[in-house]
């Protein structure tokens, strides 16, 4: 067993209703569901984080969410508050199946460095101890799904490809927040860097 499905940030706060909703975040959960039963591993990624993280507009008096801001580690998108831990927004979508899930990986609880890759903080360089996992388990074939494509996922599946991984993005079973071209250049980087999407 080479092959792993990884389920990108399935949350409450990332789909309609929720604190940064994804247009039809929700949508994907069923196919994401089925898609399981074709792997051997699958692993959820969880965002988590603590309250007045430093990536929330509501830690920068008068800046507004969606803004740029210069951190030690580079530019930072400033969000809305979202997926704080233990908070209803953090949860899991009631509809997606957990109990297929090997590994939970919580990720962004670090106060003040964000984490929208499965493998490395913002700064590119903490590990999350995914890849380590992967590794021990011997999985050298990825396949990403889930939110949002432009965001959690690419950073992910960037990640994924520069660490040697044959990393597979199901396009149908993600969704994009697409603020300002994001989407095109995610999906362009994807591709430059080997990334196959379908």
């Amino acid at each position: 067993m080479t092959q792993a499905l990884i389920v990108i940030d399935m949350q409450n706060d990332f789909c309609p209703g929720g604190a940064l909703a994804v247009p039809g975040g929700d949508d994907i959960v069923a196919g994401i569901n089925a898609l399981m039963e074709a792997f051997g591993a699958v692993i959820l990624t969880q965002d988590w984080h603590p309250a007045g993280h430093s990536s929330f507009a509501s830690s920068h008096p008068g800046r507004a969410p969606m803004e740029m801001a210069e951190m030690a580690y580079g530019p930072q998108v400033l969000w809305p508050d979202h997926c704080v831990q233990g908070s209803a927004g953090a949860a899991f979508h009631a509809a997606l199946d957990t109990t297929r899930a090997d590994l939970i990986l919580r990720k962004g609880f670090r106060a003040a460095i964000d984490s929208y890759s499965a493998f490395f903080e913002n700064d590119r360089r903490t590990p999350t101890g995914l890849h380590g996992y992967l590794q021990e388990r011997g999985i050298s074939e990825l396949t990403l799904v889930g939110l949002a494509t432009d965001f959690c996922v690419s950073y992910s599946a960037l990640d994924a490809a520069r660490l040697g991984y044959d990393v597979l993005v199901r396009e149908g079973l993600c969704r994009a927040i697409d603020h300002d071209g994001s989407l095109e250049a995610a999906v362009d980087a994807m591709k430059d860097a080997g990334v196959r999407i379908s």
